[in-house]
């Protein structure tokens, strides 16, 4: 028998044992039997080295030819015999390989439990842009040009006269011009301020302001709403206190400070060590705020507040440097999924 008819045997030979293999154990005996390193398709090409010099290149091809062939019949049949190659391989009856699910972000959980407490207490939900105008994230809410409360806000500035807002407070200043009293609203979103970086500020964060108008409203209503909330959020045995403070877009204005969650009130970083940490600041609405807006002073009043998100959260969930919020650290982040 030539050489070239003892190939097309061979390759015939392993085919044939190949489509009627019905295990990965019969495939490999196959490659061994063929392919190893002394199988016959191997042996052949061994042997090419005694052919005349004419032959020995038609036959050579041949040979690897066959070897190929029978290479890629080998794999199809792996593939097929453990199902991760042929569809009718795959199996409908295993169980799926379910996709990773994501998880709602902490301060947006967090902003979420603060709306939904103050919307329980009949307050609507607002927004407003990001960028904002001077007018709106000042002149409307009682900053002069030359007021130096200005400088306590640390604006971002960009192109074309406007701000990146450094407060939600003037969502307040838009929807006072567009509603008409009795208006009860509080006002989620991004505020951006040229600040350091520490354990306690970041120069983006998350706010949430709100305000009251109506006839009548007075700095007990004030004090009232914001205790509701502060013991439905954090806890009925929650220990608060109201210091007067100043704010250019309320008078009087203060600062509501609660207990360190994080010390129990014997003082740490977070708190600077005084054992109570502000956790949002508030006050009667400024009658100019009213009167740049349309609204009638003398006739009507109001109150007004704003908070952080990061800090509500830290206190609630003993954190003790915002920065972890914002580095995206999964190990950090599944604490709370």
């Amino acid at each position: 028998m030539s050489l070239p008819d003892e190939v097309q045997k061979l390759k015939s030979e392993a085919l044939e044992r190949i489509s009627k293999a019905d295990s990965l154990d019969l495939l490999n005996d196959v490659k061994v039997e063929y392919l190893g390193r002394k199988g016959r398709v191997t042996g052949v090409l061994k042997g090419l080295k005694d052919l005349p010099v004419e032959e020995r290149k038609e036959a050579g091809a041949l040979a690897n030819k066959a070897r190929v062939e029978i290479e890629q019949s080998l794999k199809a049949a792996q593939d097929k015999l453990s199902g991760g190659g042929a569809a009718e391989g795959f199996d409908p009856t295993l169980p799926g390989t379910a996709p990773p699910l994501g998880a709602v972000h902490l301060l947006n959980q967090t902003i979420a439990d603060i709306c939904e407490v103050f919307h329980g207490m009949g307050f609507e939900v607002a927004y407003g842009p990001d960028i904002e105008t001077d007018y709106y994230n000042f002149g409307a809410l009682n900053f002069p040009p030359d007021h130096p409360a200005r400088d306590m806000q640390d604006t971002l500035f960009v192109k074309g006269g406007r701000v990146l807002r450094t407060h939600t407070t003037p969502v307040q200043a838009r929807m006072l011009e567009i509603h008409k009293p009795p208006i009860k609203m509080i006002t989620p979103g991004m505020c951006f301020r040229n600040e350091a970086i520490s354990t306690r500020a970041h120069v983006a964060f998350h706010q949430v302001d709100g305000f009251l108008v109506d006839e009548g409203v007075s700095l007990a209503d004030l004090k009232g709403t914001l205790t509701a909330f502060c013991k439905a959020y954090f806890g009925e045995n929650l220990k608060l206190k109201f210091r007067p403070s100043y704010f250019p877009f309320t008078e009087p204005s203060a600062e509501v400070d609660i207990e360190c969650f994080l010390c129990g009130g014997e003082g740490c970083q977070v708190c600077k060590y005084a054992g109570w940490l502000e956790i949002l600041g508030c006050g009667m609405i400024d009658p100019n705020v009213l009167d740049n807006a349309g609204i009638d002073s003398e006739k009507y009043t109001g109150y007004a507040f704003g908070m952080g998100v990061a800090r509500p959260a830290m206190l609630k969930y003993k954190i003790n440097d915002i920065r972890l919020f914002y580095n995206n650290d999964v190990r950090f982040l599944r604490q709370f999924l």
